[in-house]
């Protein structure tokens, strides 16, 4: 008999795990308790399982700010604003990836098809708004960062800003490297419409986002890479990864006034729009754009995902969005 408390306290824990860490922190001593006791009486049960599992999930969503339950109005909104800077995170990985595909063929040949042309326009000008999306929404969290470590309050906000400015370092510098040393782009041949993308800026988005490529399923034609290129292919998600965590952890810690949580909701609603616009042209290259001349605009299987990558992000945005304007409602009206 002096096993079966053992055994249940283990599979209590793990049970407990399906809920996200504040939870537990405020729940978890009581809700362990009621699980013992449940594992007392009945030690196998399936229905358990799914009903903790699915509670535990449902937490988790609403921790991040899309289902809209239980959160206060400021922290509803900075949940659902660092959820909306995790998708529009991967959107732009998998968004600059299939421009920057594009943008490889744009040096060398004028699309034959006018759905190219036009796909190619449209994502260059949503890419150059959801850019400065970011930059307008960055900066004044940065600034408030900055205003808490001068004031000696920024005990929580440390590592996140390390982690986040170690990924932007790497991920500047190594792109720099690669997009000077490799870049499929070089050499391309002068054509009329081909400043519309800037070499520099074809060249450093192509090296940025060298990771999301068809290459993983083909090892014997990656291990034919330069070792230092593979090596950045393996890296270069890792830096991305930092800067999104690291901004995200920092908008989920700081106390922001309502007008700036409302600023920020203004910029999440412009980029889920952005990101409407964007899928429809990628989905325009996709489906009519044809491969143009010696193939250089053919579209393959690593396009189709990040074509579905980003609908779920867009999808993850967009409940993040609608439920941050709900909470805005609720907000003072004090600045």
């Amino acid at each position: 008999m002096s096993r079966s408390p053992n055994r249940a306290e283990p599979r209590a824990a793990r049970l407990l795990r399906w809920y996200p860490h504040a939870w537990r922190d405020r729940y978890g001593e009581e809700f362990t308790a009621l699980l013992l006791a449940e594992l007392a009486e009945q030690p196998r049960s399936w229905r358990r399982t799914v009903d903790v599992a699915c509670s535990g999930v449902l937490a988790r969503l609403t921790n991040i700010g899309v289902t809209g339950n239980e959160l206060e109005p400021s922290v509803q909104i900075r949940a659902s604003l660092a959820t909306l800077g995790c998708a529009v995170g991967v959107f732009l990985a998998f968004a600059i990836a299939i421009w920057s595909q594009l943008a490889i063929g744009w040096q060398w040949s004028r699309p034959d098809t006018p759905p190219t042309a036009v796909a190619m326009f449209a994502m260059s000008a949503v890419m150059l708004i959801l850019l400065s999306l970011g930059l307008l929404a960055v900066l004044p969290i940065a600034w408030t960062v900055l205003i808490r470590i001068r004031r000696g309050q920024a005990a929580r906000l440390w590592v996140p800003s390390l982690l986040f400015l170690l990924g932007g370092f790497a991920l500047v510098v190594g792109s720099r490297h690669f997009a000077q040393h490799g870049w499929p782009g070089t050499g391309g041949h002068l054509w009329v419409g081909r400043g519309v993308v800037p070499s520099a800026v074809g060249s450093f988005a192509w090296a940025a986002t060298l990771s999301i490529s068809a290459y993983w399923a083909h090892p014997a034609a990656l291990l034919s890479f330069p070792a230092g290129e593979v090596a950045w292919m393996a890296a270069s998600p890792i830096a991305m990864i930092a800067i999104v965590v690291g901004a995200a952890k920092n908008v989920r810690r700081l106390e922001l006034s309502p007008r700036l949580l409302r600023y920020e909701a203004r910029l999440g609603s412009a980029a889920t729009a952005a990101m409407i616009a964007f899928l429809a042209a990628a989905c325009l290259w996709i489906i009519d754009g044809g491969t143009g001349p010696r193939n250089l605009f053919h579209t393959g299987a690593i396009d189709i995902i990040g074509l579905i990558a980003m609908s779920l992000m867009f999808a993850a945005a967009h409940a993040a969005m609608r439920h941050a304007r709900t909470a805005q409602h609720a907000l003072p009206l004090s600045h």
